[in-house]
């Protein structure tokens, strides 16, 4: 390929509407680019902190313990953490305005449920971006193939005598937007399935303990109501 044939030169020559489909492709698979980059370091550490929590939480019989290391950071917990400290502060306060264990239980069930709630919007902010790039992107590639191709076949028509020579290098700068327009869309596409079975399955693990952890609650209630001595 000779030098006038080249990408550069073909992008710099073409139209405006094409120049300027090309930009936007470009800013958006950055943007993708960016955002695929941070929600995967994202969720990394969701996965790594609930693993972590999961495993000092099950294998430690002071839950008051455990409240009471959280509280002392409570500004920097994160996930799983937070359900766990929704539930059994709301356990707690409810226990000592009530002795009614039906009270009790919902109360910190639902606490819990409003902080899993919570997490699914931060876990699952942008992602709705990515999908759209994927969707999109092709068709404003496609829009700026089109118009590069008519603005081609239309200057054919003020001449005498049509060459390939003549229409190559129009349709071939149309045809690098539709290249664009994929490059773009593709990584979006198949980083938001990704993303979207990871949180699904995080949130799944979340709700999973909230469920878990209620059992354990009620335990708890129930030794207190029959008037046995609860755990240390």
């Amino acid at each position: 390929m000779n030098s006038d044939m080249s990408i550069m030169h073909l992008v710099l020559g073409a139209s405006p509407i094409v120049q300027g489909v090309l930009i936007i492709l470009v800013m958006a698979s950055v943007l993708s680019w960016a955002l695929i980059l941070g929600k995967s370091r994202q969720l990394r550490r969701a996965r790594r902190m609930a693993e972590d929590f999961e495993q000092d939480f099950w294998g430690s019989s002071d839950i008051s313990g455990t409240y009471s290391k959280l509280t002392m950071r409570r500004g920097t917990l994160d996930g799983m953490e937070r359900i766990f400290e929704a539930g059994f502060s709301e356990f707690g306060r409810l226990r000592r305005k009530t002795d009614n264990d039906e009270i009790i239980m919902d109360g910190s069930g639902r606490a819990m449920r409003i902080a899993v709630s919570r997490e699914a919007d931060i876990i699952e902010n942008h992602l709705p971006f990515l999908a759209t790039v994927g969707s999109i992107s092709p068709y404003i590639g496609l829009f700026g193939t089109v118009w590069g191709i008519m603005n081609s076949f239309t200057a054919l028509g003020n001449v005498q005598q049509a060459t390939l020579a003549m229409v190559a290098p129009g349709i071939a700068e149309a045809l690098i937007a539709t290249a664009v327009g994929l490059f773009a869309a593709i990584p979006a596409v198949l980083f938001y399935n990704r993303f979207a079975n990871e949180v699904d399955r995080l949130l799944s693990r979340y709700e999973n303990f909230a469920e878990e952890f209620s059992t354990v609650l009620q335990r708890q209630a129930i030794r207190r109501f029959s008037g046995e001595t609860e755990p240390s």
